[in-house]
């Protein structure tokens, strides 16, 4: 498969959840998220390429990669496609001399598979945390500070268990581990994301739907359970697929950002 024909998936799948979400099926957003969670380093647009062809992958990786960990994909089976970026280096017949010395950036279809589509060696359990976030909260905390945002707990917020001042975060003290990390993600969000023009160029329910679905894949992808509270929020659609596609990049930009700096690894945009 070429890039164009599977840029060409990637932007029906796009069309197809903005029409669920249109419909108000919220649940088709719900079940993005989810695999967003679990594929957080990958950019919006492959994560929608890997829940329109498997909606069921748990971990993916390329055929040598497999290989790598002992594992080898089973005989017949079909790979999902996601775009993958390469850098390339000018053809000798550029017309343009200065063009020779740089580098292009080019975008190519690659095959990944599935663990579900491999056999071989075992992988290693992945730590799932229940509904206590395990020293994530302190990780969490400790980003806030490398920004700059105060953190300030109150035992009234009235109807809100948080708040984001603009470089100050207020959370409702006595919350349980979980909700604690789960609504400072989702004040942190709002720091990251709504400030400045942006803040004055989106609805507040565009920018609490963004905040909550942020909270629900780094949630998700540490081991909380998140219920279905998020689902009230997933009304991202605002009338055109651009809108959508943005709060989705947006989205798993910060929700990377976040994870990125709590679990120590770096972010990704394959």
């Amino acid at each position: 498969m070429k890039a164009e024909q599977a840029k060409k998936l990637a932007d029906e799948a796009l069309q197809n959840l903005a029409a669920a979400l249109e419909q108000g099926k919220s649940e088709a957003l719900t079940a993005y998220l989810a695999t967003m969670s679990r594929f957080h380093n990958y950019s919006w647009g492959n994560v929608l390429l890997i829940l329109s062809q498997m909606p069921t992958a748990s971990h993916i990786a390329g055929f040598n990669a497999w290989r790598s960990f002992g594992r080898f994909v089973k005989k017949g089976e079909k790979g999902i496609v996601i775009i993958a970026p390469m850098l390339i280096k000018p053809r000798e017949d550029e017309p343009s001399p200065q063009d020779k010395d740089r580098t292009l950036l080019r975008f190519k279809a690659v095959y990944v598979f599935d663990v579900s589509q491999t056999d071989g060696e075992p992988l290693p359990e992945f730590a799932r945390v229940g509904g206590n976030p395990n020293g994530c909260t302190e990780a969490l905390k400790a980003l806030l500070a490398e920004k700059a945002i105060t953190l300030e707990y109150a035992d009234s917020l009235g109807a809100a268990r948080g708040v984001s001042h603009g470089g100050r975060i207020q959370l409702l003290a006595g919350l349980s581990p979980a909700e604690e990390f789960a609504v400072l993600t989702h004040e942190l969000a709002h720091e990251l994301l709504h400030k400045g023009d942006r803040r004055h160029n989106t609805s507040k329910t565009v920018r609490e739907t963004e905040a909550e679905a942020v909270a629900f894949v780094v949630s998700q992808a540490i081991g909380l359970e998140t219920g279905t509270a998020a689902a009230d929020y997933i009304q991202l659609y605002a009338g055109d697929k651009a809108t959508l596609a943005e709060s989705l990049d947006y989205i798993q930009k910060t929700a990377a950002e976040i994870l990125a700096a709590i679990m120590q690894t770096e972010p990704s945009n394959g």
